[in-house]
């Protein structure tokens, strides 16, 4: 078996897991028997999908990988969607765009699913509809007794609550049912500036984006392109700021909208935003589907992006050298900030903006990398999203940083109730209430 296939690793290297079983389920009753196992000799359970976000290695614990579970299914007269444990939004794409709806997805169409939705999820549509687990109906999932449940906010709310946020602290979840949107088309793309324009760009930035409707989400990723063939000739090798544009509104008010950033000087070098059917939303972020790669992620909440906010990214990513690392700026806001209609545990809803560095694990790199999120703090909400977090940030003082305080103790009582003995641990735990180890 090569590595790539290795059910023990996922796309990010930074752990690497030597568990004591390996379960390479193919549905529900293979999840089951994983817990129950896991249970009978008295195992932690970890759950690998496509492996983005890794946090903890599985040692000695049984690791169910779900790659092999990629199921969707479409109800386009009720707009829903059923997803298996292993799919990714390529998956769901596949089955919805066809009807002219939109799942709530990432801006990475190889990314998982549900990791995905129980880290919360802000995506393309998030500013317009919120979270993308605010829109999950129906969960089915199997918890630390070996029990396969169905969960819903009229069966089970606290357990509803605690799962859309909770990540997968209190169960294997088998599949969910998410609401789509009628969204066809996407008026996006994106404006690739020179590094020398980054400045410009920046505080242009920080001014537009106040006036900006909720119908338009925008992110700025501050990196140095790939010296590959198959990277455009304009950009081969070269540090940029990627402006990334996704509106989901009529393309010519679309146009109207991007406009002034189009007039920017330095121009872009690149301009691919373009009315494009939604089937396309993955070359907005123009991510590219990885070979295996080690990367500590980590993130930060911001509060507001004033003029000293820019000044101070500006200085600690040296953006005329593309910096040490990737670096992006995600607009919130909007939907974002209001609670849901169905309540959930996700936190940072009075986020502006998020701050998502991305380093590869020389000291050198990480020590920049630290430096820069914390001269941002003035900023910070102090905050962090649990799906932009690394393997740094596992730390039961980091894991609190993503709830309200409210929350968090809540989900403590609540992780005490469903998984006492923290079977579900290879992860960013949420420990038992009583367990302060």
């Amino acid at each position: 078996m090569s590595t790539d296939m290795d059910p023990r690793l996922g796309l990010n290297r930074a752990v690497e897991s030597h568990p004591a079983r390996v379960v390479e389920a193919a549905g529900d009753q293979d999840m089951v028997a994983a817990v129950r196992l896991a249970a009978d000799e008295k195992r932690a359970v970890g759950v690998l999908a496509t492996g983005h976000g890794p946090s903890l290695a599985a040692d000695g614990a049984v690791l169910v990988n779900t790659r092999r579970m990629d199921g969707v299914r479409v109800d386009a007269e009720r707009a829903t969607a059923w997803i298996e444990a292993g799919a990714r939004w390529r998956d769901v794409l596949a089955h919805t765009t066809p009807h002219g709806l939109a799942p709530l997805n990432g801006a990475s169409p190889d990314v998982g699913v549900i990791g995905y939705l129980t880290g919360g999820g802000a995506g393309l549509l998030g500013r317009r509809y919120g979270f993308a687990a605010d829109h999950v109906r129906r969960l089915r999932l199997v918890t630390a007794d070996g029990r396969f449940r169905e969960v819903t906010a009229d069966t089970d709310p606290d357990l509803f609550w605690a799962v859309r946020g909770g990540k997968d602290n209190f169960g294997l979840v088998v599949s969910a049912e998410v609401d789509l949107f009628p969204v066809a088309r996407l008026y996006g793309g994106g404006l690739y500036f020179p590094a020398e324009a980054t400045a410009e760009v920046l505080h242009a930035y920080a001014e537009w984006v106040r006036q900006l409707p909720e119908t338009m989400a925008t992110s700025v990723l501050l990196a140095r392109n790939t010296d590959l063939p198959d990277a455009p000739e304009s950009l081969r090798g070269r540090s940029v700021t990627h402006l990334r544009i996704a509106y989901s509104g009529d393309p010519a008010d679309g146009e109207r909208l991007v406009r002034p950033m189009r007039a920017l000087r330095p121009a872009a070098l690149l301009d691919t935003v373009r009315d494009m059917p939604y089937a396309d939303s993955g070359t907005i972020h123009h991510d590219p589907v990885s070979a295996p790669y080690v990367a500590y992620d980590r993130n930060v909440l911001l509060g507001e992006l004033t003029a000293d906010t820019v000044d101070t990214l500006l200085a600690l990513t040296a953006p005329d050298t593309g910096g040490a690392f990737p670096t992006e700026l995600r607009h919130f806001g909007g939907a974002y900030a209001r609670p849901p209609q169905v309540p959930n545990c996700v936190g940072g809803r009075d986020a502006a903006f998020s701050l998502f560095p991305r380093a590869t694990p020389e000291p050198g790199i990480l020590r920049r990398r630290d430096d820069l999120l914390a001269g941002l703090r003035p900023w910070s909400t102090g905050g962090i999203s649990l799906n932009f977090a690394g393997v740094e940030d596992t730390a039961p003082d980091r894991v609190r940083a993503a709830y309200t305080p409210a929350d968090f103790d809540r989900l403590r009582t609540l992780k005490a109730q469903h998984d006492p003995d923290n079977m579900f641990r290879i992860n960013f735990n949420i420990p038992p209430k009583g367990d302060d180890r």
